[in-house]
């Protein structure tokens, strides 16, 4: 498999600024951009398969775009922890899409986003009047919506900023795994590659142990929502999905816990009248290896 370039885009904040990371996939000078955008505690290396699979099925002519979200990977670590927000995930995608529409103009802008990711997409695409270079013409979203499971919320909770130090990248991947059997079936390599770009060195020193790649302080932001906040929200998001005017893919795991079964109905029903697509023995949330999930999410994109 090919590697992506590693790129950064200095993004506005109260304290200085901030530089993002993104890895970039495929033609840097292709009018068509797709960018992958992951879930709270992932980063963007997550989308290695789908986006060699996107840009081989679309014969070179694509680039694909997939974030480190702020605080995430190769990024930088806020000084203020309740910048880890999604509105402050949205400014600084747009500041990358103004970057990416320098370099090459984009003509046809799609958004595939995962969970978090995909609450950014619902944000970006649901405010007409935002700075894009194009309206976004096609949105996946992968296992959310408005309206969001409380009970997820309090899981996801339980693990995030908790985790300590590994001694090898396999024992880091063996107790990922154990909080994370919802993503469904993978195979010990499938689950390893996505394991690789989750953790970092502690030090640069030979035998270092290892630590998860993001910032434990996003967890600060997260633990202070409340159910009756996370119900006011709600509301807003409902508002923007339904302003919303790209083609939208739903991808839900059947199992997920964190989108239902009657939040992904009403999608299917209002808004963008998503088009939605199950997968059986996945709860939250796919991972967008599997040859089936790969292909819902290509035949969608590049039809």
């Amino acid at each position: 498999m090919t590697e992506p370039t590693l790129n950064y885009v200095s993004c506005p904040d109260t304290n200085g600024g901030h530089r993002m990371a993104y890895w970039q996939w495929g033609n840097p000078a292709s009018s068509h951009v797709v960018v992958c955008a992951h879930g709270l505690s992932r980063q963007g290396r997550d989308f290695d398969v789908l986006a060699q699979a996107l840009c081989d099925k679309a014969g070179g002519d694509l680039r694909v775009i997939c974030p480190d979200v702020v605080g995430r990977g190769e990024s930088d670590w806020l000084k203020d922890p309740m910048g880890y927000q999604v509105p402050v995930y949205a400014a600084d995608m747009l500041a990358m899409l103004a970057q990416l529409q320098a370099q090459a103009p984009i003509t046809t802008l799609d958004w595939v986003g995962t969970s978090m990711g995909g609450l950014i997409g619902i944000i970006l695409c649901g405010q007409p009047g935002l700075p894009l270079p194009v309206q976004v013409r096609r949105l996946v979203l992968n296992d959310v919506g408005p309206a969001i499971q409380w009970e997820a919320i309090v899981r996801i909770g339980t693990y995030l900023g908790l985790a300590g130090e590994f001694d090898s990248v396999q024992a880091a991947a063996d107790a990922m795994w154990a909080i994370s059997t919802g993503f469904g079936p993978h195979t010990p390599e499938q689950w390893m590659a996505l394991s690789r770009h989750m953790v970092k060195p502690v030090s640069g020193e030979p035998g270092s142990k290892f630590r998860l790649h993001y910032d434990p302080a996003m967890a600060v932001p997260f633990k202070q929502s409340t159910e009756a906040a996370t119900r006011q929200g709600e509301a807003m998001l409902w508002q923007l999905y339904d302003n919303i005017k790209a083609q939208t893919l739903l991808i839900r795991g059947k199992n997920s816990d964190l989108l239902s079964p009657e939040t992904a109905q009403a999608m299917v029903q209002r808004g963008p009248h998503a088009r939605l697509v199950e997968f059986a023995g996945v709860g939250h949330a796919p991972t967008l290896i599997a040859g089936d999930q790969v292909d819902a999410v290509a035949g969608f994109l590049l039809a």
